[in-house]
């Protein structure tokens, strides 16, 4: 007999984020954020997030023994944006038991039932601006920064459970050239002849720089699959995260007449560091994450978005040029562009343009409530 139940305390904040802990204590690639963040990501007060959606914590007990969770997700912003009766599921982790697993996405299809919704859709945590998606190959790699890692049998629960794919979401990996194949260069060069420019980003600048981001991700992804804009609270709070481990010379902002018309955010994976940290911050773990920073030699290309009216004229190869200057400079080996859409086939070939080959998919399921 499975027992759902919902978690309202702080305590039991705890003990929902700590879960992942014993599950994937065997699980060497699995790497736990820091429970301190993790506190502020779940806090209602603190998280923006919260301010347009309906969240419920729910924890799955067996014999009296914690063997899942879950998330239920009612995004307000989303639904005036898309008006499609989606609801979501997300921070979904479980032992290998169809019993629990069937228990709690059926808790969260009830949950989305009972506020008019008409579709579960997931994983999202907590939505396309995070983490999202399913881990259904390449699980002998570790995952990069901020992207989603699970057991092999998480894709036959959730089938078997009913759901079905919605959309897979594609990670390329580049390795890092001497320089970016001719015909990136040449096409970067003919962005140049037509007025376009690109830049570092400028850190001391840093708020003014994340309201171009702004300008154009709102702009870059509106048709994209899944697209909610960031509020200007998301966008502070995002900001805030990303800002310790920003690095300008990887990070490029595309221009026409000094108005923003492209974005390229490439960041280091600190993953490699977090793998060290279990999740604690202390003396210690802090010690370890200074020593492993230095073995940070990939990256992952996570923001790439170029206004509609742009495309195709070389601004993608433009931000390419800039970005992989400081990636070279900083002898990274590797990096990963992700996520792209598997129906997005323009960014799929400019990634191939320089040299990129799909090794990761992570999938996104619908399922009738």
């Amino acid at each position: 007999m499975i027992e759902i139940k919902e978690i309202t305390s702080k305590s039991d904040i705890v003990k929902f984020i700590k879960f992942p802990l014993f599950l994937y204590k065997d699980y060497p690639l699995y790497t736990p954020q820091i429970t301190m963040d993790l506190k502020t990501d779940f806090n209602k007060d603190k998280n923006p997030f919260f301010k347009h959606s309906k969240v419920k914590f729910y924890l799955a007990y067996k014999q009296g023994n914690c063997v899942g969770r879950i998330v239920s997700i009612v995004n307000d912003l989303h639904l005036e944006h898309h008006n499609d009766g989606v609801g979501f599921f997300g921070f979904f982790e479980v032992i290998n038991d169809q019993d629990a697993a069937n228990a709690l996405l059926g808790r969260v299809s009830a949950d989305l039932k009972a506020h008019g919704l008409k579709v579960m859709r997931g994983p999202m945590n907590f939505s396309v601006n995070e983490e999202c998606g399913l881990l259904i190959d390449a699980f002998d790699l570790p995952p990069i920064l901020m992207t989603p890692y699970n057991p092999p049998y998480y894709q036959d629960l959730i089938t078997k459970y009913g759901m079905e794919k919605a959309k897979d979401l594609y990670a390329y990996i580049v390795k890092v050239p001497d320089e970016l194949p001719e015909k990136a260069l040449r096409v970067a060069a003919l962005a140049e002849k037509r007025g376009l420019t690109a830049r570092h980003l400028n850190k001391k600048d840093f708020k003014n720089e994340l309201e171009k981001f702004k300008k154009v991700y709102n702009s870059a992804w509106e048709k994209n699959w899944g697209f909610i804009p960031l509020t200007n609270d998301e966008l502070d709070y995002l900001g805030n995260k990303l800002k310790m481990i920003v690095v300008p010379d990887m990070t490029a902002i595309a221009e026409k007449d000094g108005e923003p018309i492209g974005f390229l955010g490439l960041f280091p994976d600190f993953n490699v560091v977090l793998r060290q940290m279990h999740g604690s911050l202390n003396p210690l773990t802090l010690a370890k994450a200074l020593y492993y920073e230095k073995k940070v030699k990939d990256g992952r290309l996570m923001i790439l978005g170029i206004k509609e009216g742009y495309r195709r004229k070389g601004v993608d190869a433009l931000l390419y040029r800039e970005a992989f200057k400081g990636v070279k400079r900083l002898k990274y080996e590797n990096v990963e562009f992700s996520w792209i859409l598997e129906d997005n086939t323009p960014v799929q070939m400019s990634i191939k343009m320089i040299g990129g080959r799909h090794y990761k998919t992570y999938r996104v399921y619908d399922k009738a409530v």
